[in-house]
């Protein structure tokens, strides 16, 4: 259509027309004069509108899937999302118990001995300061660690402090071969020296070259004057060989040391000393040897054994057994004929 006068009168009528029968039908309501024809246009138009959705519809369809296909994969990568996080976590909490066991154990020990402890995460392991084993823990100045403190865990003695920065420590190793520690023999008393020998057993002094001592025998620290660095009564380690003294004025031990300095994770400071010596009281119970069964074996003789005994015994010698022939008469004249002979 070419726009032209009439061509714009005639869409202004449209219009018009279009706006007055609107405000009719809404006037109308219900009885709207113009219900009949929109009936007339449903029916008319309803079939051509079912047939065309019929044919957009899987169009449609494929579009809502494209479009949902992508909220879907946002639901997927969110539950894998969740699933990673709910395997750390079940990580995370087999490791919290795991600590919540060495805590316990830790805190047990320093409540047997009356120690007054600060716990401390180990931070680093290390060649720290020309030492070669080392450990810094997370805790300094400002938690009133200082110098020469004994340093413990859930399983005996760890070392003692020696470097104290404001807010982390280092840790001499009781396994260092610069580490040297005063020890007392569990029941027995007797005094010695241990020394580091790195991941070998500590090597022990005993003072008394004549003691007693046999595997399996345990030993604690003997202490410090005024506490430092050693508390006394801290679990050292077992013996596990005994050299022989020789006649030598000492004697020396190999002792395996309870802690396993290759895995620590929670210590403790002892910044409060025991009123009196623990003695051996920190020390765990002794393991109680498994007794090892027996079996006792019953041998019940057969009762044919005797008559078989018998037998073979009769059977051994055939000859000794045999019935004397009654024919067999021996010659009389044996004996004579010998006699004439001599």
């Amino acid at each position: 259509m070419r726009d032209t006068r009439e061509s714009r009168l005639l869409l202004v009528l449209l219009i018009a027309i279009a706006f007055a029968l609107i405000t009719v039908d809404i006037r109308g309501g219900e009885d709207s004069p113009v219900d009949g024809a929109r009936h007339a246009a449903a029916t008319v138009f309803g079939p051509v509108e079912n047939g065309v959705a019929s044919a957009v519809n899987p169009v449609g369809n494929a579009i809502g899937a494209v479009r949902d296909s992508g909220a879907r994969h946002n639901r997927i990568a969110v539950l894998q999302k969740e699933n990673t996080e709910l395997k750390q976590r079940l990580g995370s909490d087999d490791r919290n118990r795991s600590r919540v066991r060495e805590l316990d154990k830790m805190l047990a020990k320093a409540g047997a001995g009356q120690y007054g402890i600060k716990g401390a995460e180990v931070i680093a392991i290390g060649a720290a300061q020309g030492f070669s084993w080392t450990i810094t823990i997370d805790i300094g100045a400002k938690d009133g660690i200082t110098r020469d403190m004994t340093v413990l865990n859930g399983d005996g003695l760890v070392g003692r402090v020696t470097t104290v920065g404001p807010s982390t420590s280092t840790v001499l190793l009781a396994n260092d071969p610069d580490f040297t520690v005063g020890t007392r023999m569990e029941s027995s008393d007797e005094l010695g020296f241990a020394t580091g020998q790195g991941d070998r057993p500590l090597s022990v002094q005993l003072l008394n070259g004549k003691a007693k001592i046999k595997k399996g025998d345990r030993l604690v620290t003997f202490g410090s004057s005024k506490d430092k660095p050693f508390v006394p009564g801290v679990p050292v380690g077992e013996v596990v060989q005994v050299d022989p003294s020789g006649g030598d004025l000492t004697r020396t031990l190999y002792v395996r040391p309870f802690v396993g300095f290759t895995k620590l994770d929670l210590v403790g400071v002892v910044v409060e000393a025991p009123r009196q010596d623990p003695r051996d009281t920190v020390l765990p119970p002794k393991s109680q040897p498994t007794p090892t069964p027996t079996v006792t074996v019953t041998v019940t003789p057969s009762p044919n054994a005797d008559v078989e005994a018998n037998g073979e015994a009769g059977t051994g010698n055939p000859d000794a057994n045999a019935n004397p022939d009654p024919n067999a008469n021996p010659d009389p004249n044996a004996n004579g004929q010998a006699d004439d002979q001599e």
